[in-house]
C-alpha cells in the first residue's frame, strides 16, 4: 500500500526521484497520467492494468465515458525507474499538472499522486476545511 506525503524537487532534466518506500511498491515499470483536481496519476504496470480493464469495460455509447477514456488513455506514458530511482515525466503531463520545481508526493493506497508544491497546499486547505462535512457524508454510506 503506498502511504505517505513527501516534498521533493524535479532535477534540471526534470526527472523526479521516487521516494524509496514507493519505489519497493510500484517496481520498475509504471504508468503515469493525467489525474483528477489537476495533479498526476502514478500507477505500478499491474494496478494500471487492473484499472485499464475495467475502463475497457465500460460502454463508449455514453459521452462521459468515452470522455473519461480518453482523459485517462490519451495522457498516458509508460516510464522506467532508472537505477537512481528517477523517472522522467513527459513534458505534456508536466504542463498539466503545471509542475514547476518543488513538486508533493502522496500515496493514495494504489497510486501515488504528483502535485506542484502550491497547488497541493492550496488542495490541503480546502480539504481540511471540509473534513467534517466529509465525514458526515461517508457515515450516511456506512463508510464511517
Amino acid at each position: 500500500m503506498l502511504l505517505g506525503e513527501y516534498t521533493h524537487t524535479l532535477d534540471e532534466k526534470k526527472r523526479l526521484t521516487l521516494p524509496k518506500k514507493f519505489k519497493h511498491v510500484l517496481g520498475k515499470k509504471l504508468v503515469v497520467t493525467r489525474g483528477l483536481d489537476n495533479c498526476l496519476f502514478v500507477y505500478a504496470e499491474k494496478e494500471w492494468a487492473d484499472i485499464a480493464a475495467k475502463l475497457r469495460e465500460l460502454s463508449f455509447a455514453q459521452a462521459d465515458t468515452r470522455g473519461f477514456n480518453r482523459f485517462m488513455f490519451s495522457g498516458a506514458a509508460e516510464v522506467a525507474v532508472d537505477s537512481a530511482g528517477r523517472i522522467l515525466l513527459p513534458e505534456h503531463l508536466k504542463k498539466f499538472a503545471a509542475l514547476q520545481s518543488k513538486v508533493i508526493l502522496a500515496g493514495v493506497a494504489d497510486r501515488v499522486e504528483i502535485w506542484d508544491e502550491k497547488r497541493w497546499a492550496a488542495y490541503q486547505d480546502r480539504i481540511e476545511r471540509q473534513g467534517d462535512a466529509m465525514a458526515e457524508k461517508l457515515g450516511e454510506i456506512g463508510v464511517l
